[in-house]
């Protein structure tokens, strides 16, 4: 797809591989998806714009280009934080916003409950942070919420996406762009990519469930919880 950008590496491959690993640990889990946005942010800030700078070197002066100020990362919490070490290690200058956003166990609606960014956001590049782009739920409502701050060139980067979700996020932000390290197959019948890697968040933190303590969803009980968005 031509707002779709794969990233096949060798290196990305075998990061990847561990955090598919179910016996791959939280801690190590966390390591292998902070090396994985490395690489994702590398490939997502290829056309970042730059600025010319002069400078010493100890040996005389030279012209250098730097990534020109501006740029916005927005991890979706929980799991987006794991891919934000990777990119900042890659444009060490972005401002970091955090949009908080879980998944309704039975509705699997993102239901939003933290946001802070900036409050104008026209003509900065904004980069979502997403590891997980399953029914595209999170991302679209992250999308929208940046978008009525003026944010208009938007890149979703995760490291495995479902195709459900790449024609959600397209479906309602076609000038968006997507880059991931997968496309797997699909959703099961309760909204986990398969075969994935499980729930991101879950496995990064040893927790069990990213639904707040005491929260009721609006839908009848009987419903499968699953966080990944």
């Amino acid at each position: 797809m031509e707002r779709v950008h794969l990233v096949d590496h060798p290196a990305a491959a075998e990061r990847l591989a561990g955090l598919r690993d179910a016996a791959t640990p939280p801690a190590l889990f966390r390591r292998l998806l902070e090396e994985l946005g490395a690489f994702l942010a590398y490939e997502a800030a290829r056309e970042l714009a730059t600025v010319e700078e002069r400078l010493e070197t100890p040996v005389g002066p030279a012209t250098v280009r730097r990534i020109a100020p501006g740029v916005v990362v927005a991890p979706i919490l929980r799991a987006g934080l794991g891919l934000l070490p990777g990119f900042l290690s890659v444009a060490g200058g972005a401002v970091v916003a955090h949009l908080g956003f879980f998944r309704d166990p039975e509705s699997l609606a993102a239901v939003p409950y933290y946001a802070n960014l900036p409050d104008e956001l026209a003509g900065r590049p904004v980069f979502v942070l997403d590891p997980m782009l399953a029914t595209g739920h999170s991302a679209t409502a992250a999308l929208g919420v940046l978008a009525a701050r003026g944010a208009r060139a938007v890149r979703v980067v995760s490291a495995i996406a479902a195709p459900e979700g790449i024609a959600a996020v397209l479906a309602v932000f076609p000038q968006a762009s997507i880059v991931t390290a997968a496309v797997d197959a699909g959703l099961n019948e309760r909204g986990y990519i398969v075969p994935g890697l499980g729930d991101a968040g879950d496995r990064m933190f040893g927790s069990a469930s990213s639904v707040p303590s005491g929260y009721r969803s609006a839908s009848p009980p009987g419903g499968a919880a699953e966080r990944n968005a």
